[in-house]
């Protein structure tokens, strides 16, 4: 029979404490929004950013499973949210590398609103996954 999980304590970063499990939503609910963003409001003014809609639906789809991905992790055992921690933060610098990647293979036709777009989601995506790895580091540490 199983046991039942304890509640897992808080984390001290700065004055901060943090509950690491709140990443995973954070993280799922900024996930959605990049889809949505990507998927509908950029498709919808593709001249205007100069991103073709095949690249950003392909961009749209990646962000749906780290969602699914996130929900999921947030209801797992505590005793392994760092690993899933860490797993979600190398998805997000992959998926960062990605969208730069695109952005530079339609360099031709990218405007400057869309560079602006890349540019802040791959800023906002790459801090979350630092602060991801910084706090999946210090479970780690804390469990030996």
């Amino acid at each position: 029979m199983r046991q039942p999980v304890k509640a897992q304590a808080p984390i001290q970063i700065g004055k901060f404490e943090f509950k690491p499990k709140s990443l995973f939503i954070m993280d799922g609910i900024g996930a959605i929004l990049s889809a949505f963003l990507l998927g509908v409001v950029l498709v919808r003014f593709e001249s205007i950013f100069g991103i073709p809609y095949s690249t950003l639906y392909l961009l749209a789809s990646i962000p749906i499973f780290f969602a699914i991905y996130d929900f999921l992790s947030y209801r797992m055992d505590h005793v392994k949210t760092d690993r899933f921690l860490m797993g979600i933060a190398v998805m997000n610098l992959l998926y960062c590398c990605l969208s730069i990647g695109f952005a530079i293979y339609h360099k031709h036709t990218i405007t400057g609103l869309g560079w602006t777009y890349i540019i802040v989601e791959v800023l906002i995506i790459t801090a979350l996954a630092i602060f991801e790895i910084r706090i999946a580091r210090k479970l780690k540490f804390e469990k030996n």
